[in-house]
């Protein structure tokens, strides 16, 4: 036979264990969901919703394939030319007969795709504006005429700017008026 302690220690036992399986505490889970919104939060900073980065990224591949562009029309005595328009922006080389003709076989200046929700435009030619289809000349003399770049994404703005010395300036971003 059992003793009469032995039984009523086997009945704590039991509840010590149902205890045990019965799950988490509130403030375990506030500590889980804490952690998770700080995660999800880091990561969207990380990742996505940086319009305004993509733009100065954007400007700054734009502006340095321009710099090239201008370099290497003088370098191989041709004249290369650049576009800028809706999603994204194509550089041509001018053939003999003088029509334009899709440049290739550079991948500085293969064609680019702009990454949503980016758009971009020519500005201006010469100082004065232009079709959003119009093909810039970067001449194999390096005197060209002073172009104006804008690219956008949401209410953000920047511009490169190129001048008749052949140096690219990025403006912006900046805030476009609503």
């Amino acid at each position: 036979m059992r003793e009469a302690g032995s039984t009523a220690a086997t009945g704590r036992e039991v509840q010590r264990s149902a205890r045990g399986l019965r799950g988490f505490t509130l403030l375990e889970l506030l500590v889980v969901v804490l952690v998770l919104g700080l995660a999800a939060a880091i990561g969207y900073a990380t990742l996505g919703g940086d319009d305004r980065g993509t733009l100065v990224r954007e400007a700054r591949r734009f502006a340095g394939a321009l710099e090239y562009a201008s370099q290497r029309a003088q370098m191989r005595h041709e004249t290369l030319g650049v576009s800028l328009a809706g999603g994204g922006w194509r550089f041509w080389r001018r053939d003999a007969d003088g029509r334009w003709a899709a440049l290739s076989g550079d991948d500085v200046l293969a064609p680019r795709a702009l990454p949503r929700p980016l758009e971009g435009a020519l500005v201006a030619y010469a100082g004065r504006a232009v079709a959003g289809d119009a093909i810039v000349p970067l001449r194999a003399s390096g005197r060209n005429e002073p172009a104006a770049f804008a690219l956008r994404a949401g209410v953000h703005e920047a511009v490169v700017g190129t001048d008749a010395l052949n140096r690219v300036a990025i403006a912006g971003p900046v805030a476009l008026a609503r």
